[in-house]
């Protein structure tokens, strides 16, 4: 590790896990944990109000605090590394997901970890210096899942861009294509077109059958679990 101080954002919604990265970190010498947020709209104001290294992404996360769909990562990695070039961004998620995981990573993450990865999670700082300073790192099991099929499924035959505007309809199910086009900065007939295209591939008719299809083959956030009071 070099001399420099690598400085950290964490996205978590479990206080617990953020307190656990930070533990790890703190333990560390070389890192500084410059913010901790709970929100993926918080994203791009804390970056900028924050300059860091490398960013720590859970994927199941709330886009805001009025919005409890998952914040769509897909949309989020390419516009950060967009404007943040240099930012390393590794996803620490509990989703062993083959098309997902695939899906990050084509989007410009540096690493995937699964969150019972325990000894990755123990050398967290190793990890977070390693994407620092340009390396890609995978969990073994995340590794493995990626070479573990040789063919490729139907729905995986979606693009980069396919999949991000339809990680934006989980996150804003609401939302028109005027909406999305806007976030995504292309014309309305575009975004219609990926999400035309999207349909066909996966066989379906319209925005909802496409969600509940990626969901179900792996290639967006997860319907969060049900939790019991």
């Amino acid at each position: 590790m070099s001399n420099r101080t690598i400085r950290v954002i964490i996205l978590d919604d479990h206080q617990s896990i953020i307190d656990g990265y930070v533990c790890r970190l703190s333990g560390a010498s070389g890192f500084e944990v410059v913010a901790t947020i709970s929100y993926g709209e918080e994203l791009e104001a804390t970056l900028a109000a924050h300059p860091a290294d490398v960013l720590l992404l859970d994927i199941n996360v709330p886009t805001s605090a009025d919005n409890p769909n998952p914040y769509p990562i897909l949309h989020d990695i390419p516009s950060l590394l967009q404007k943040y070039p240099d930012l390393g961004i590794l996803v620490i998620s509990m989703y062993a997901e083959r098309g997902l995981i695939r899906a990050v990573m084509e989007a410009g993450a540096s690493g995937y970890v699964l969150k019972d990865d325990r000894a990755t999670i123990q050398s967290l700082g190793d990890v977070v210096a390693s994407i620092a300073n340009g390396g890609i790192y995978f969990s073994h099991k995340a590794h493995q899942l990626l070479l573990s099929q040789r063919t490729v499924p139907s729905g995986e035959r979606l693009s980069a861009r396919q999949l991000e505007a339809l990680s934006l309809c989980v996150a804003y199910p609401g939302w028109t294509s005027a909406e999305l086009a806007n976030k995504m900065s292309v014309s309305n007939s575009t975004v219609r077109n990926l999400l035309s295209g999207a349909y066909l591939r996966l066989g379906v008719h319209n925005r909802a059958g496409a969600i509940a299809e990626a969901r179900r083959l792996g290639l967006v956030t997860p319907n969060p679990p049900v939790t019991t009071e």
